[in-house]
């Protein structure tokens, strides 16, 4: 018998933790549902925190996809689960090859695929779990390949509308970098040997390039410590609650943020009540699927006022955890009592305000990056210049 710790929910939604002495995975699954819980999450002891991080999105989707499809054609599960295997790479492939051991040995499919410890995120395996408890595993694994899709499609769009302006600022940074510390300087040999009086301009340019030419390792090292020391900072909870926090207070930023996090949470929450996940259940799980701290985090506070007997839409409008687009959806769909399907029309209207902030982020973005690149440039050319003409005969 071996300790497992488990995340449940109970009865009337209230989440509970606790520890479990089972022989397997499964068996402790099916100790944590004899006690009348649904299980989120469920690890073994052994593992303690370790947690592999989670496989793409894109090799997700096309794994559950390919699993979905042969098992709504009939195919068993475990022989689905060996045709998606080749379709997998890296640790996947490794998760996938240890859940088909798992099934054959009898054990249901979400804690096989569990033991990837983080492989499969949590989003998933509550939907097949909940599939599984009310024996509608092909309609949850076609939620799960559905909303894995959706995601992969979403994080692509946003990848591809902000590649052009990172691009841009890269080369930019670059050209001014090599423009300071190869071309000035020799200019400035040339023009020191004169020993004439330069302007202004051109004296700021050089002290500028002098200060570059002379301090450069010491600032890319200045800049790897601080790089290092913020990314350590930012992985603790706290310093990610307060980064997440502090860009949902940006004008433009905030808001396709706010959008990006209420695409995501409210699919992953149509998808898990569709499968029969308990509201207050799903509305935990969800926290997982927002990709932000600070949503996550308001979530948290609405689900606590679910969970007191709250309306599930004036609790989210109270927290402001989603978008208004979709808090309105989310209203009709509780008060028709089809909550799952409107919580994911909700998700496609906030991806749809995603794609059309981005599309107006990026239009005003490449043009300040092309202005002050274009400005840094045009200030070097005209310094240098009025250097040269100062020289000539008659010249100030």
């Amino acid at each position: 018998m071996s300790g497992y710790r488990f995340r449940a929910a109970r009865a009337d939604g209230v989440m509970v933790n606790g520890v479990i002495e089972a022989t397997s995975t499964e068996h402790a699954s099916a100790l944590v549902f004899d006690r009348g819980l649904f299980p989120v999450a469920l690890s073994h002891e052994e593992d303690g925190d370790v947690r592999r991080p989670s496989a793409s999105r894109r090799d997700l989707a096309i794994a559950f996809r390919s699993i979905a499809a042969l098992v709504e054609a009939g195919v068993p599960l475990e022989r689905a689960l060996a045709a998606s295997v080749p379709l997998t790479q890296g640790p996947l492939r490794q998760t996938f090859a240890v859940a088909r051991e798992e099934l054959r040995q009898g054990k249901s499919l979400a804690p096989a695929l569990a033991a990837g410890r983080g492989t499969v995120p949590g989003v998933v395996l509550g939907m097949i779990r909940a599939g599984e408890r009310g024996s509608q595993l092909g309609r949850a694994l076609e939620q799960v390949a559905t909303h894995l899709e959706q995601e992969a499609e979403l994080v692509a769009r946003v990848r591809q509308a902000l590649a052009y302006p990172l691009l841009l600022a890269f080369v930019g940074t670059v050209s001014v970098l090599v423009i300071g510390t190869v071309v000035v300087p020799r200019f400035a040999d040339l023009l020191g040997d004169l020993g004439q009086e330069l302007p202004l301009a051109t004296r700021l340019l050089l002290a500028g390039s002098t200060f570059l030419s002379h301090f450069w390792m010491p600032l890319i090292a200045l800049g790897a410590v601080a790089v290092s020391a913020s990314v350590a900072w930012l992985r603790r909870p706290r310093g990610r609650l307060w980064l997440d926090e502090a860009l949902l207070s940006f004008p433009a930023v905030g808001k396709l943020r706010h959008a990006l996090a209420t695409a995501r949470l409210a699919r992953a929450l149509g998808g898990m009540l569709r499968t029969g996940l308990p509201l207050l259940a799903a509305l935990d799980a969800a926290r997982e699927a927002a990709g932000d701290e600070a949503v996550a985090a308001r979530l948290a506070r609405s689900r606590e006022r679910v969970a007191c007997g709250a309306p599930l839409t004036a609790s989210l409008e109270r927290e402001a955890a989603v978008s208004y687009g979709a808090l309105q959806l989310i209203a009709v769909g509780e008060s028709s009592g089809q909550l799952g399907e409107m919580a994911l029309r909700a998700g496609d209207l906030a991806a749809q305000e995603v794609e059309r902030g981005l599309g107006t982020l990026v239009t005003m973005l490449e043009p300040a990056l092309i202005m002050a690149f274009g400005g840094l440039v045009a200030f070097v050319a005209a310094a240098l210049l009025q250097a040269v003409y100062s020289l000539r005969p008659g010249g100030a």
